[in-house]
């Protein structure tokens, strides 16, 4: 890892197939050891089941109250402050049970890449991060 910062203004917004809105907060070759993105899902939203080849992950719950569903364990609920944990290779998704956006960070290890991300709902196409700047 390189000393530096990633500045939040510099981070857009993007909308998902996953049916979330992400915002990589630092996802680059200065930090080989994690990338944070913000999700933010809208109230009734529930994300796709999806898991991640060879990469762990955390989401820190910043506002909002959710339900977390991971592997075979029964449904989790979720608020602010809590810390998910996810193995790699682990099915999961999370529902925003709230009347407001739930807003979390995701921070995956090694850093999050397209190419790892297991679509476990459909076939034919993959849900996936887009780069901001590659948005239409």
């Amino acid at each position: 890892m390189l000393p530096g910062v990633n500045p939040a203004r510099e981070a857009v917004e993007f909308e998902t197939d996953e049916r979330c809105h992400i915002q990589e907060i630092s996802n680059d070759a200065d930090d080989e050891l994690v990338s944070i993105a913000r999700a933010r899902v809208e109230p009734g939203v529930t994300t796709a089941w999806h898991s991640l080849d060879g990469i762990s992950e955390r989401y820190i719950i910043v506002s909002g109250q959710g339900r977390v569903e991971i592997a075979e364990l029964p449904p989790i609920d979720v608020e602010p402050g809590d810390v998910v944990r996810i193995p790699a290779d682990c099915r999961q998704r999370i529902t925003n049970t709230g009347a407001a956006d739930l807003l979390f960070y995701a921070v995956c290890a090694p850093p999050f890449q397209q190419s790892r991300y297991v679509n476990l709902e459909r076939d034919d196409a993959a849900p996936h991060r887009p780069q901001p700047d590659s948005n239409p």
